[in-house]
């Protein structure tokens, strides 16, 4: 038996099923579908839907994953960075949860309720038409009396029931219907034990005493069979089954009209949400509102923060090493995630994530002078609810999506030496600032703490922006990012009236940016990937919207056209050439970095280039997945997409380049998007000009 194919502890077994012929091991199982020796991709590919076939339901604080076939096959509780109840996209043994049409496997039509992330899913058998709807419940504020232990944030006007419903209604004919609940915690390590609740089958719950009690109630006649819940149900035309999960205690819908009313409850929620945005008048308006959803269904509204992806350990190749966990907020992301939150005119949601910055850099604690005390050492990412601890672990009980291993936990990145944080956090609470009209002391004196750690420490080697395994570098990047930190503290400085401090911070970003003029260029006249070297990296792509030059400059255009050549095929672009940058990975390969594709968008916008920019943006608009979502990576030569997903700095990307494009395209014609500009008083910071912000 192959390692990939081993697995290692009695946990990871597979239980015995109703339909197959006992219990089997995995490996063997496998083997039936042409799998002796090494994994075999293709033969694995018949196994695991694509990865941009499944559906995202989220309700702000917990999500998960929902195959084509009706299966929802990731989801963990009771925080996203929590173990699995639901791991069969890592694992087919792993749990899942399945309501669908018995017979059938493939639906007619998949689709978002437009403007919300409900999800209905049509089917056609040969005797019926039937229609699943999925959703996380979202309902008006309904604690009475109680508080939430997790919210720090302002609460709204509503919450998150922690229930998960899903319905179906027979649109035509007959249909036979099959629930198929079988979790399994802890990433498949311990199976579910059940029991009855009531007098009747409507209701079991979970008795597992060591992990979350699951409630499953609905209309149907539960049976309990091993660690799977089952119910087999016919509809005729007009007839409706529901099915919920829950998780807190709370009482659950337990009729046809309070599960309408919980459902029309959660679409008004999700529609008041994105009715508030700004949004152009446009073709691509759509794709801009579901990134929207997406990244607001990305958001954990407890404390503000704004996972990265949901999932861990999607490959970024199949049967590759690149497989890690992204359930975590980045604080790189900071920047992006304002810029795309105040163009979209959700400022709610920027003021929620700047909190939770100011939450993980700034301890509660105070000394005996009263003062906030910052932590001596930022990290890279962080959990949800502000943790510091993020160990990275190996779980090799599973077999991983394609027979992709090691399947990981946690992730080692987060105490790497990473400078481009600095110049991120600096930059986000500049662009905060220019659009809220307010600099509070507590996001002062995080900027303070971040340029002069920046100044401190930028002649320094790092990891940078894409977390090399190798050895540290002087990249580009983070010299530039650490100019940012320099450049943008200088500006608030002024703003604030700290002539001195904005003098001093002036005068080392100008340092920072000589020493990168005349150590970060290529023998051609492009901005190399380190000093020294001769290597493209896409994250330069940035340079142009950083106002690092003038967009103009014939070394930002060298350098957007050299990455456009060297690091694209066709619309995709990779992070770097894995076989030639030392990111301790012994040169696997990888996809294309989608987020860095649009980026090249937003640069050709920048260099003027708007046609080129267009056609790209077009292409890459056709790569999105049939529900619009994006995942961390595409391969050019399938249009399949890699690593974890849906990937929140991708949609942030996507958003950025597709306002860029139409606003481009609005100038050009002389026409108007919506009302747009900055507070009049922002002048007196000097904006992005390369005057002295001090006089």
């Amino acid at each position: 038996m192959t390692p990939e194919l081993t697995n290692s502890t009695n946990a990871a077994i597979p239980r015995s099923r109703p339909n197959e012929r006992g219990p089997q091991p995995w490996a063997a199982r496998l083997s039936e579908v042409g799998l002796a020796g090494p994994p075999n991709q293709d033969a694995l590919a018949t196994l695991f839907p694509p990865i941009a076939d499944y559906a995202f339901l989220s309700d702000c604080e917990n999500s998960c994953l929902v195959a084509p076939t009706g299966s929802i096959e990731w989801m963990c509780l009771p925080k996203p960075h929590d173990p699995s109840i639901f791991g069969t996209i890592l694992d087919r043994a792993a749990g899942s949860f399945r309501l669908a049409p018995v017979d059938s496997a493939v639906p007619a039509h998949r689709q978002y309720v437009p403007g919300t992330m409900v999800l209905a899913t049509t089917w056609q058998t040969r005797s019926g038409w039937l229609v699943v709807t999925d959703f996380f419940a979202v309902a008006p504020w309904y604690r009475q009396g109680d508080r939430s232990e997790l919210h720090r944030r302002t609460p709204g006007d509503f919450d998150a029931r922690h229930i998960l419903v899903r319905s179906a209604v027979c649109l035509h004919g007959t249909v036979d219907i099959l629930l198929n609940c079988e979790p399994s915690f802890d990433y498949g390590r311990g199976d579910a034990q059940w029991e009855y609740t009531g007098p009747t089958y409507e209701r079991v719950a979970t008795t597992n005493p060591d992990f979350e009690r699951l409630t499953l109630s609905g209309d149907m006649r539960f049976g309990i069979e091993g660690r799977s819940v089952r119910a087999r149900h016919r509809l005729t035309e007009g007839e409706s089954s529901f099915v919920v999960l829950s998780w807190t205690g709370e009482e659950p819908p337990s009729t046809r009209a309070e599960i309408d009313s919980c459902r029309a409850e959660t679409s008004r929620f999700w529609r008041d949400w994105i009715d508030g945005g700004k949004f152009p008048d446009h073709p691509w308006r759509e794709l801009l509102q579901r990134s929207a959803l997406t990244l607001k269904g990305l958001t954990y509204a407890p404390t503000g923060a704004l996972l990265a992806a949901p999932t861990t350990s999607l490959p970024e190749q199949p049967g590759g090493h690149r497989n890690w966990d992204y359930r975590y907020t980045w604080i790189r992301d900071a920047a992006f995630t304002l810029r795309a939150l105040h163009a979209l005119g959700f400022d709610t949601e920027a003021d929620d994530f700047l909190a939770f910055l100011g939450d993980v850099l700034e301890p509660s604690g105070r000394t005996a002078k009263g003062i906030a005390q910052l932590r001596g050492n930022l990290q890279v990412l962080y959990p949800v609810d502000g943790a510091t601890t993020l160990s990275e672990n190996e779980l090799d009980h599973l077999s991983g999506y394609l027979g992709s291993r090691p399947v990981r936990t946690g992730n080692a990145a987060y105490n790497q030496v990473q400078f481009d944080i600095l110049g991120a956090i600096v930059d986000c609470v500049f662009e905060h600032t220019r659009t809220r009209d307010s600099l509070s002391e507590r996001a002062w004196r995080i900027v303070v703490q971040a340029v002069d750690t920046a100044l401190q420490r930028w002649h320094e080697k790092d990891r940078g922006i894409w977390e090399m395994r190798g050895e540290p570098q002087h990249f580009t990047f983070s010299k530039v990012m650490c100019w940012v930190a320099a450049d943008r503290g200088a500006r608030l400085a002024a703003l604030r009236g700290e002539k001195e401090r904005a003098e001093l911070w002036w005068s080392a970003a100008q340092e920072i940016h000589a020493d990168i003029l005349a150590h970060g260029l290529s023998d051609d006249g492009y901005f190399a990937q380190a000093y020294g070297s001769n290597e493209l990296d896409a994250s330069l792509l940035l340079l142009p919207t950083l106002g690092f030059l003038p967009a103009q400059d014939e070394r930002i255009r060298k350098t957007v056209f050299a990455i456009a050549d060297g690091l694209s095929d066709g619309a995709f672009v990779y992070r770097y050439r894995t076989e030639v940058t030392d990111d301790g990975l012994d040169g696997q390969l990888e996809g294309s970095f989608t987020a860095c594709s649009f980026w090249l968008v937003s640069a050709l916008v920048g260099i003027g280039e708007l046609d080129q920019a267009r056609t790209q943006c077009e292409k890459l608009i056709g790569a999105a997945s049939v529900l619009g979502l994006y995942g961390e990576e595409i391969d050019p030569t399938t249009a399949r997409h890699l690593g974890n997903f849906p990937q929140a700095l991708t949609h942030l990307a996507l958003v950025n380049a597709v306002l860029h494009v139409i606003e481009a395209e609005q100038r050009t014609s002389n026409s108007s998007i919506g009302p747009a500009g900055s507070p009049s008083w922002w002048s007196a910071a000097g904006n992005l000009d390369r005057s002295n912000p001090a006089t």
